[in-house]
């Protein structure tokens, strides 16, 4: 998913009000923190009327889903009683319009939904883990495997919300680089208070429940040292390996190199200084670790395709707060 992309999102009844923001507050989060319309979309239901949630909480959609010859990624939302909605109108709809589209994603049980239609033959995907055993019986011709979200082609799948959180911040790293996604995840992070007798590193990156301790060790002295940034080897030595161990540890867990990262972490602080204050460039390239004003510039330009000038005179042109069509005007989500 590109820039200027949009993504028509199926919301079909008893849907979690937090599966669908799961999906497009990421994207709402994007839009926001570069200040570009990256991102829109469209809800529909099966007959165009909002949707009831699982909460009893409404939503409102644009239409019915009626899909033409669109190729806009489709997003297929469903929780509970998914069969109820797997009519035979809905499932000859879906295998028709993905003929066109560039991609079609199951989300929780929408996963069941694509299996109906035939979507997911001789793919690979997933569902939520407590649905894995029935999923796995019911439809033998679907390589299911045991993951948080699977992307095999034009098909994706996810097991959940936080997993379906965990797509949308690959599919805009993809898409627009590890430093934008890095940004998106920070905005989602609830770090709770240091609690007596409870360990005091708490992690600051998105589902780190499985990273390494070392890494999060890591990560933490990172985010502690933007303006002065710490040589490869001090950061592996503190966090209790070898540099080649670490290297291989943030590949591993994080899908970057260390200082890919670092680097990430000190731009996107650099960037809310461009966006948040009048500080000159230079100091702000001293604040966020640069050797020069010029260092900081290059570096700025080549990850978000705009030079400090450029995003300062752009954004006092056009809004700060971009959002799709039926999304919630929102400031800063904090959870």
């Amino acid at each position: 998913m590109g820039e200027n992309q949009h993504i028509d999102i199926l919301v079909l009844p008893e849907t979690n009000l937090i599966l669908l923001a799961s999906v497009i507050e990421p994207l709402r989060a994007a839009n926001r923190i570069t200040g570009k319309n990256l991102y829109r979309w469209t809800l529909h239901s099966p007959d165009g009327r909002p949707v009831e949630t699982t909460s009893g909480v409404p939503i409102p959609v644009s239409a019915a889903f009626r899909p033409a010859r669109e190729t806009d990624p489709l997003f297929v939302l469903a929780s509970y009683n998914w069969k109820s909605a797997a009519t035979r109108d809905l499932k000859f709809l879906l295998s028709q319009t993905a003929r066109h589209r560039a991609s079609i994603a199951g989300i929780e049980s929408g996963s069941f939904i694509l299996a109906e239609a035939s979507l997911l033959d001789n793919v690979s995907a997933t569902t939520h883990w407590e649905d894995f055993d029935d999923f796995s019986r019911a439809y033998p011709q679907v390589g299911l495997v045991r993951e948080r979200f699977v992307i095999d082609a034009k098909r994706i799948t996810t097991g959940g919300p936080l997993p379906t959180l965990d797509l949308m911040l690959e599919l805009i790293r993809r898409a627009h680089g590890h430093s934008l996604a890095l940004e998106v995840s920070r905005l989602f992070i609830y770090e709770q208070e240091p609690i007596q007798n409870e360990p005091q590193d708490r992690p600051t990156i998105g589902n780190t429940g499985s990273v390494d301790p070392r890494v999060q060790t890591a990560v933490k002295l990172m985010e502690n040292t933007v303006e002065a940034p710490l040589p490869l080897a001090r950061l592996a030595r503190r966090s209790g390996v070898s540099i080649r161990h670490l290297q291989d540890l943030f590949r591993q867990t994080m899908g970057v190199a260390p200082h890919t990262h670092y680097l990430a972490l000190r731009l996107n602080a650099a960037r809310r200084k461009v966006i948040e204050t009048r500080a000159s460039f230079a100091d702000i390239a001293a604040e966020t670790g640069f050797n020069s004003a010029s260092a900081f510039s290059r570096s700025y330009r080549a990850s978000y395709a705009e030079s400090p000038s450029e995003t300062r005179r752009r954004l006092r042109l056009t809004p700060r707060h971009w959002a799709g069509r039926n999304s919630l005007q929102t400031e800063r989500t904090n959870i």
